[in-house]
């Protein structure tokens, strides 16, 4: 009795925001290694600066205690080689009105090393509601916790709730700088703004036993997702064990990684016994890309004896996964589709407008496909057109009721699945080994650029220069929509493949470059800039845009293209493309100016198929114009069985040399 009455008074004193001013004078001298947070007093109003002050006291140990109400908090920030311990029982609560500040988290651990938070059947909670509506300015990255290019670093046993973006956030603080050795055990994420958990960068990630569910209220809404902004981003043996995604209204485990490319680390991720349940609006979706013309990203991702179920069907969505690259095993794995259409597949493949890439690079090894309703086990959309599904091995059992169906994945079994638009293909046109020289000899200073054309997001300039020339650039960098820029760095890589830097064009203005040709051939200037868009304005040998990577990238731009269709070309190809409801209108010329093609607008994937008039090399025009119905934005050009250089004049054009 003595000893609960003793409890209760201990209890009583701490309430009343008393500071134990000798313990923190033990904790400062080294005496006491751990310290408890109400030492600095609690406030029941806000107790920021009690908590901040025993995690920044020095002690190895800060215990936070249950103290019957929550502690009422601005942002906090932890520090290197110290153990969090919250109480059971304890909640720690933004405050509300505070976390104006878009990027204001609860917690943050940036640029730390050995940070330990643990806190079985206690709760970091915010107020997810109050960020979507003024007087807060919109975002996504008020988070729980952050952890931004930090190591050594385990959290354990708690409970996340209602943040304003991520439950846990992994991400950059420090450019070049990942998250390494990271450990999420027993935690649980729920009724968060944007994602359970994001992983932009990690190494060494271990996430176990955790649950991820309820997210709704900004895209992507998943349980979990896995997007570098940066190839230079890295997602290397980060491993799920024993994790269960249900209920967001987004993905339930989403790979959406298209800023990744083959200079990028190759990719190593793993899922054991991984569960994904309940109302997700698709329990797995893995989105690669082909790169932005440096190739398709490396590595490998393992779904193992996992149980993928729910939501709409299909249970597994592979999009503009290029067979190349990157490679993915389902081993021992349940598929369970939910609600869908009754020709949906349980298994999606798709292509995009653009992608040049054969689809696939995909395993199965003794999975079920579990369907009543016997829906297709497979399924491929080409929405480029012309692609092959390929490089899918493995078997798969469908199963409905006592019903078993095995099925062997074959090369013949895989082009029956093709439901799309089949173009002629034609082999790519290999440029690496040729030699390309103007179309016409040019003068010092002659012009050769026509009405500039919009690029959008990347691309690469092609040019010629003799040797000792001087060369004179004029790049723009636009932006689009409401998206933030950087400075474009811009750089030409010569034809013995030394990198010349040529300087930076600003965010929203134009920049006026020059180098002096250290040797005569082709230069090849690649350009990056996020989002936006970019132009050349002016050019004072002759340039081009290149599609040899990848197909050209345009944005709200009209006028004259120019090709050239070489000497003994039998046949050739011009492939447009729209984005979705953005359409486009074309129309193809011959070198006397006669319109041979014409497709007032253009959303899906178009082609066509020509052969040249003359034996002698030609110079050809596809025309841009404004589609007849619907709206004009983002739109794609790619040259088949031809040298992939587009022009805004004619004179600019090279061709190989015989």
């Amino acid at each position: 009795m003595m000893t609960l009455f003793a409890g209760s008074l201990a209890a009583a004193m701490i309430a009343s925001g008393g500071v134990n001013q000798s313990k923190i004078e033990d904790v400062k001298s080294g005496k006491l290694t751990e310290a408890r947070a109400s030492w600095w007093g609690f406030d029941p109003a806000d107790s920021t600066n009690s908590i901040q002050s025993a995690i920044n006291s020095g002690a190895q140990r800060v215990v936070i205690e249950n103290m019957g109400q929550p502690w009422i908090v601005t942002p906090l920030n932890a520090v290197s080689h110290q153990e969090l311990v919250f109480e059971k029982g304890a909640v720690l609560q933004a405050k509300k009105g505070e976390f104006k500040g878009t990027n204001d988290s609860l917690l943050s651990i940036v640029n730390r090393t050995n940070v330990i938070i643990t806190g079985y059947g206690a709760t970091l909670r915010m107020h997810r509601d109050d960020y979507a509506k003024p007087p807060y300015k919109k975002g996504e990255w008020r988070h729980t916790l952050q952890i931004k290019s930090s190591s050594n670093v385990k959290v354990s046993g708690l409970t996340m709730a209602e943040s304003g973006g991520d439950g846990i956030y992994l991400g950059v603080a420090t450019s070049g700088v990942t998250n390494k050795n990271v450990h999420i055990l027993d935690v649980v994420l729920e009724k968060h703004y944007r994602q359970g958990i994001s992983i932009i960068t990690a190494e060494n990630l271990l996430i176990e036993n955790t649950i991820m569910r309820s997210t709704a209220g900004t895209a992507p809404m998943a349980g979990i997702d896995f997007e570098p902004n940066h190839f230079s981003e890295r997602l290397v043996n980060c491993v799920l064990r024993n994790c269960v995604v249900e209920n967001n209204q987004g993905v339930g485990y989403a790979f959406y990684l298209p800023n990744m490319t083959a200079e990028s680390e190759p990719l190593s991720i793993r899922l054991e016994k991984c569960v994904a349940r309940g109302s997700n609006r698709l329990p797995l979706v893995f989105t690669n890309g082909e790169g932005q013309g440096q190739g398709p990203l490396t590595g490998t991702v393992e779904f193992i004896d996992c149980d993928f179920s729910g939501g709409n069907s299909p249970v597994v969505t592979l999009s503009r996964k290029p067979a190349q690259g990157a490679r993915l095993r389902f081993v021992n794995c349940q598929l369970t589709p939910g609600e869908g259409e009754p020709n949906t597949p349980a298994i999606l493949f798709s292509s995009s407008a653009g992608n040049q890439e054969d689809v696939g690079g995909v395993h199965f090894e003794n999975c079920v496909v579990e369907d009543p309703q016997r829906r297709p086990v497979m399924g491929f959309h080409d929405g480029a057109g012309g692609l092959r599904l390929i490089d899918v091995t493995g078997t798969l059992d469908a199963r409905a009721g006592d019903t078993v169906s095995h099925v062997n994945i074959t090369a013949d079994w895989l082009d029956k699945l093709h439901r799309g638009n089949t173009f002629k293909r034609f082999p790519k046109y290999e440029t690496a080994k040729a030699h390309f020289i103007p179309v016409q000899a040019a003068e010092a200073d002659s012009k050769f650029l026509g009405q500039p054309f919009s690029q959008r997001k990347w691309g690469t300039f092609v040019l010629f220069a003799n040797r000792d020339a001087e060369v004179k650039l004029t790049l723009k960098q636009m932006q689009v929509g409401k998206y933030s820029g950087q400075p474009i760095v811009v750089s030409a890589v010569a034809p013995s493949g030394k990198q010349l830097n040529l300087g930076e064009v600003p965010f929203q203005a134009a920049a006026s470059l020059r180098f002096i040709a250290p040797e005569t051939g082709i230069y090849r200037i690649p350009i990056q800039c996020g989002p936006n868009k970019f132009q050349l304005e002016s050019a004072n040998c002759p340039t081009v845009m290149s599609g040899e990577a990848a197909r050209v990238w345009f944005i709200s731009s009209v006028g004259d293209l120019y090709f050239y269709v070489p000497t003994g070309t039998k046949e050739f190809g011009v492939k447009i493309f729209g984005e979705g409801m953005e359409g486009v209108g074309a129309a193809i010329l011959n070198p006397e100016g006669t319109k041979l093609w014409e497709k007032p607008t253009i959303t899906e994937p178009e082609q066509y198929v020509g052969a040249p008039e003359s034996n002698q090399g030609q110079i050809w025009t596809l025309r841009i114009s404004r589609p007849a119905t619907g709206a004009m934005e983002d739109y794609y050009v790619e040259l088949q069985g031809i040298p992939p250089f587009l022009a805004t004049n004619p004179t600019s054009l090279l061709r190989p040399a015989r």
